[in-house]
């Protein structure tokens, strides 16, 4: 493997410190950017930059038990060489621990670093030899928080809403690479043709055991295959894939999604009414709402209309949709797996969440017809944001009460639903279905 890759890796971890950014993005605009002479690169930058990004807190831990002095007291390089380097040592079985000290070292005087060429080889070296050491088990709360490389902070949260043992399976579930789900555009295909066309591309599809529900294998960029610039199918994650279920929408409906970005929530509405009525998806920023409308024109749905709305304001037009949908903006605790970042936040940053929630909540409220349906949706996994947005809600709006129909119940045999990671293998979701008497 090239030495550009890991250089590269280490460079695109610092911005994403450093700017406080989605490693989604930095990677995807760094990869697009680089000139990496060997194919494989690709794939090890960004193994390597997932890789260290989930591990961080484990890897600096492991770090700091040969350095004298602490770890962010090294130049910010050093710093990402080392957990690169780290990584390599303690999470990965294909590259040989010789290999990894080497191109580390290697890699750090190219940097022009070189007074700490000797540092790293032999911390590296220490690494290697120690192997994964973790604090004992008896000190529970530090040993899941070093074990998954999630803040102590962060654990004690899942551990006072959900429990120990449910704590630990959702903390795992955010380990490793995820499936990507996708969902067929039955206005365009079926199973068994969209099947065939991928296999024809070198790529396959499986049953998840949620109708309609599929997980796609695919080599490199997604958006690269025929069938998806075709329009046959587009990608979404198993419990956005429910959520549009337990919306319901039916042919002819009028729909608000008050929160569309990207808009596959909104596709899967349009899908589910055939393409028959309006489905009106709304972000506050225009070039979000581009996004939906090039995806609804990729997917041949006439029937989604974007509008440029901030969500808190109301909709003067009156009570004037069949079923309202607000997936509202979260912390995003559930989706830890997919952005590894997300896992680093204070929670103290989160506090102010819940009001806009319930802010946005309200105002969607009023577009709903009565006898329609409303949808309160988050990729969080709290309470605060979840439940008692929704008891705040009702309890202030009497017209309103969580949904009796026998298809919501099957899904959610409480007031709400909770899609825990680990466990139906989707991310973690929450959904609240609410009709206006």
């Amino acid at each position: 493997m090239s030495l550009s890759a890991r250089k590269l890796a280490a460079d695109v971890l610092q911005k994403i410190e450093r700017r406080d950014a989605y490693s989604t993005l930095s990677l995807r605009h760094a990869l697009e950017n680089a000139s990496l002479p060997d194919p494989r690169d690709f794939s090890l930058t960004t193994r390597l930059v997932y890789g260290v990004t989930e591990h961080r807190l484990t890897i600096d831990h492991n770090l700091q038990l040969y350095l004298k002095k602490p770890l962010h007291k090294l130049p910010p390089p050093v710093v990402q060489i080392l957990r690169v380097g780290a990584y390599q040592l303690l999470y990965s079985d294909k590259i040989p621990p010789s290999a990894a000290v080497n191109e580390s070292v290697r890699s750090v005087k190219e940097m022009g670093y070189s007074y700490a060429a000797g540092l790293v080889n032999a911390v590296l070296r220490r690494v290697s030899a120690g192997g994964l050491v973790l604090p004992p088990k008896e000190d529970r709360l530090r040993w899941a928080s070093l074990r998954y490389s999630v803040p102590t902070e962060t654990v004690k949260h899942f551990a006072s809403c959900y429990g120990w043992d449910r704590a630990e399976r959702i903390l795992a579930s955010f380990e490793g690479a995820k499936p990507v789900y996708i969902r067929i555009n039955s206005l365009k295909s079926t199973a068994e043709t969209l099947s065939a066309r991928l296999g024809a591309e070198g790529a396959s599809m499986e049953e998840t055991g949620t109708p309609g529900a599929y997980i796609l294998t695919c080599e490199g960029n997604v958006g690269k295959l025929g069938a998806f610039r075709d329009g046959l199918f587009y990608v979404q994650d198993l419990s956005s894939q429910i959520c549009v279920s337990v919306l319901g929408a039916r042919p002819g409906e009028t729909v608000l999604d008050c929160c569309a970005a990207p808009g596959g929530k909104a596709f899967g509405a349009a899908i589910g009414m055939e393409n028959r009525g309006r489905v009106i998806a709304c972000d506050l920023y225009p070039q979000k709402c581009g996004l939906i409308e090039n995806g609804a024109q990729r997917l041949g749905l006439s029937s989604v209309k974007t509008a440029v709305r901030d969500a808190r304001l109301g909709y003067p037009e009156g009570a004037f949709a069949d079923r309202v949908l607000c997936d509202v903006p979260c912390s995003g605790l559930g989706v830890m797996g997919r952005k590894p970042e997300i896992r680093y936040k204070a929670l103290s940053d989160l506090a102010d969440l819940p009001a806009l929630q319930l802010q946005i909540l309200t105002a969607a409220a009023s577009a709903v017809k009565k006898g329609g349906a409303l949808v309160y949706s988050t990729c969080t996994l709290n309470p605060a944001e979840n439940e008692n947005v929704c008891r705040a809600f009702l309890q202030a709006h009497p017209a309103f009460a969580p949904a009796g129909d026998e298809a919501y119940r099957a899904t959610a045999p409480g007031d709400f639903l909770n899609c825990f990671p680990g466990e139906i293998g989707s991310d973690g979701f929450f959904i609240a279905k609410m009709i206006r008497r």
